[in-house]
């Protein structure tokens, strides 16, 4: 595998009302959002990627900020990491989505999940859905994830009325608007090797995160390498007609201020932590890297996983600012990237 990374941010836009946070309410995790994917773009980064979460002071509504960005801005990929479709329309967030795209002049590349413990119970029964009989809440976002792949396929599906309030075409009707290309460009957020298999099936690019489900006992790096290569023979017994991708994510920080000591130095995870992020689940949580620049090139250099993928999604620390986030992705570019190969 090439060395050489498309590097993105991902933010969850955590805002709070404390004296210590530059976020403290959610318009401004949200212009801030925007602004960092200006900042990010002028420095050179290829993507700013948007986590979503309900029932939080976070980022829960993708289509709008997606579209926004990409008014905002011109080159710099656009994507989510992850949304969770247990709590999705699919058609309607087709529609959605395909609206940004088209803003964003076919930039989007959407990361969708099953996803993961929510801040309420069962929330997505407050959204109107539930599973069928016999399905889990996982099987569900399985299924609406692939009536939301058929969606974007632009096919027409539906029966016109024979007295419309506007004109239509002959035959039947597709949802509207349709962005043609997006299909190609949906990522799978998995948590094992299985749905990693079943994310090459559905011909959806591979998103694996700083959390796993612990299928050997080995490390986060080494267990998503051999994910990695599962997707990758997965996706070689299809014909999808375009080339997968894959991603990690991982948080990194390349210390090199005072104010960077200050809040990182001695702080995050060295090792890989093990435990239950749900009843009767073990997951391995990855580690956290901050340290100075020649340290940190050596730490990275032994992640498997990190060498394997062709993305990598870098997380923020977003209640700190944008400038001061602008700061540490551009310490990456400049001190780590050209070191490793990735630039």
């Amino acid at each position: 595998m090439s060395t050489v990374k498309s590097i993105g941010f991902l933010s969850f836009g955590h805002w709070m009302d404390h004296p210590d946070s530059v976020v403290r309410t959610a318009r401004d995790s949200l212009v801030q959002s925007v602004e960092l994917a200006e900042a990010a773009e002028e420095l050179g980064i290829d993507g700013a990627y948007f986590r979503v979460h309900h029932f939080a002071q976070q980022l829960g509504t993708p289509a709008p900020l997606l579209a926004a960005v990409g008014a905002r801005t011109e080159r710099i990929e656009i994507g989510t990491g992850v949304v969770d479709m247990r709590y999705c329309n699919p058609l309607g967030f087709a529609e959605d989505v395909a609206a940004a795209d088209l803003i964003s002049g076919g930039r989007l590349q959407l990361g969708v999940s099953r996803g993961s413990p929510e801040q309420v119970i069962d929330g997505w029964r407050y959204f109107g859905y539930q599973p069928a009989e016999g399905e889990s809440d996982a099987d569900m976002a399985r299924r609406h994830t692939e009536v939301f792949l058929q969606a974007l396929l632009g096919q027409k599906f539906a029966q016109p009325n024979p007295r419309p309030m506007f004109p239509n075409p002959p035959g039947l009707l597709r949802l509207e608007p349709y962005s043609e290309g997006l299909r190609e460009r949906i990522w799978w957020g998995a948590g094992s090797d299985a749905t990693a298999r079943w994310a090459a099936e559905q011909g959806m690019h591979l998103m694996s995160s700083t959390l796993k489900a612990d299928e050997s006992g080995e490390p986060l790096h080494v267990q998503q390498r051999r994910q990695i290569e599962a997707f990758r023979e997965e996706w070689a017994r299809h014909d999808h007609g375009f080339e997968p991708r894959v991603s990690v994510t991982r948080s990194i920080v390349a210390i090199t201020s005072d104010t960077d000591r200050r809040y990182f130095m001695g702080g995050g995870e060295r090792e890989d932590q093990f435990g239950q992020i749900e009843p009767g689940s073990r997951a391995v949580f990855g580690r956290s890297y901050a340290a100075e620049p020649d340290q940190l090139v050596d730490q990275l250099r032994g992640d498997e996983a990190i060498r394997e993928a062709d993305t990598l999604l870098i997380t923020v620390p977003t209640q700190l600012g944008v400038d001061y986030n602008a700061h540490l992705l551009e310490s990456i570019l400049t001190h780590v990237a050209p070191e490793l190969g990735w630039r």
